[in-house]
Order: structure tokens, then sequence, then C-alpha cells
């Protein structure tokens, strides 16, 4: 009989207890919340924004006076405009951008102890196309580069402004609203120029060429 009796108050406890344990459990468990952050539904329109990175290049000096190489190298940094068209699951877009740069190289030769090249300024206008995978978008890029190059020999100098080509490649990543940060790889080939004999105070005239590789990271805010 005491026996049936514990039974009967442990299944009786048993079924009080339940709902009471259910409602613990609710309470404990948290409710679902929507992420802070919605992925951008397409990556449509005009963007501004900004840049910087590191380059390196080469620069051949040739002529009958001597030849040689310089290697110069910097940092850069500036500013992005931009326009992108997306169709389905393609983006299509067009991108400006301006740089002050600091790529500085200087090498010794028979006619200077110490022949200087620099670019201080650069730019691009550039196509991009790549697939969109909800906030990743990796591109390839090129078209039309445009900067100075400065040419010394210790004697004389020369800056002539050069338009080239670019090709590169990047990706850019849309992490909160409207922002997207980006990191690109740019080969610039600004073809070459002549530092004279007069204006360099050479024995002859040198053709000068340069080619960079440029890495940089950007931040844009698309409208």
């Amino acid at each position: 009989m005491m026996t049936k009796k514990i039974r009967t108050g442990i299944a009786a406890a048993v079924l009080l207890m339940a709902p009471i344990a259910a409602q613990a459990a609710d309470m404990s468990r948290p409710g679902y919340r929507e992420p802070a952050y919605s992925a951008p539904s397409n990556w449509n329109g005009f963007y501004l924004g900004i840049n910087g990175g590191y380059g390196w290049g080469q620069s051949n000096w040739s002529g009958s006076a001597g030849n040689f190489e310089v290697t110069p190298k910097g940092w850069l940094g500036g500013g992005t405009l931009g326009f992108n068209l997306q169709t389905g699951a393609w983006v299509w877009g067009l991108e400006g951008d301006i740089d002050y740069v600091n790529l500085k190289g200087t090498a010794a030769a028979a006619f200077c102890a110490s022949c200087t090249f620099k670019d201080t300024w650069l730019g691009t206008l550039r196509g991009r196309v790549g697939p969109s995978f909800d906030r990743w978008f990796p591109y390839l890029t090129g078209g039309l580069a445009y900067g100075n190059m400065y040419m010394d020999t210790g004697a004389g100098s020369v800056t002539k402004t050069k338009a080239g080509w670019t090709l590169g490649a990047g990706v850019e990543f849309a992490f909160q609203g409207n922002w997207s940060t980006k990191i690109e790889y740019l080969y610039v080939d600004l073809g070459s120029a002549t530092c004279g004999s007069a204006a360099c105070a050479l024995p002859a005239d040198e053709t000068v060429s340069f080619k960079a590789s440029l890495v940089r990271a950007g931040l844009n805010y698309r409208f």
C-alpha cells in the first residue's frame, strides 16, 4: 500500500513539474533575431571611396649614352569614383581614381653617379566585371592608366605626362549597409619617354620606360 502511494505521489509530481520545466526551457532558450546586417540586393549605383597601398616598378634607360635599370618603389593613396550596374549575378562597372604616388629609385650609370626616376601621381580609368556572391564581388579590371615620369641625371631633369594601360584583379566585400571594402592588384605600363640630351645634360638622348605593380586596399560608400 505504501509503495503504491509513493508511486502515485511521484507520478503526480512529474505531472505538476512538466509544464514548469517546459516553461523554464523556453525561457532559457534565446529567441531568434534577424542579423543586424542585411546583405545588399545588388551592387547598382554610384560610389565614392578612398584607397591606399604600395607599389614597385622597373624603369629601363637605354640609348647611346648607356643602358641601365632603375627600380622605383614606394607608397600611394588617393580617391575613387565609380558606377556599377548589376544584371543577374554579374556586375559591370566603370571606375576612375587619382593617387598621390611616391615611387622613387636611383641607379649609377656611366654618365651620372645617381640617375633618379620618380612617379609622383597616377590615375586610372578602368572597367570592372565579375560575378556577385551576395556580399562578395570578385572582379577583373583593365583600361587606361596615366601619370608622370620624372627623370633626373643630377645635371638636368625633365618631367613628362604619359598615358598607358593597366590590367588587374580584385575582390570587394559589402560589410555594413552601403559600405564596402576592397583589395586589388594592378599592373601598370606607362610606356616610355625621352630624357633629352639638352634637358638632362647627356651626351645623347635616353629612352626611359616605366612599368609598375600596385597593391591597394580601398573603402567605398555606395549611394
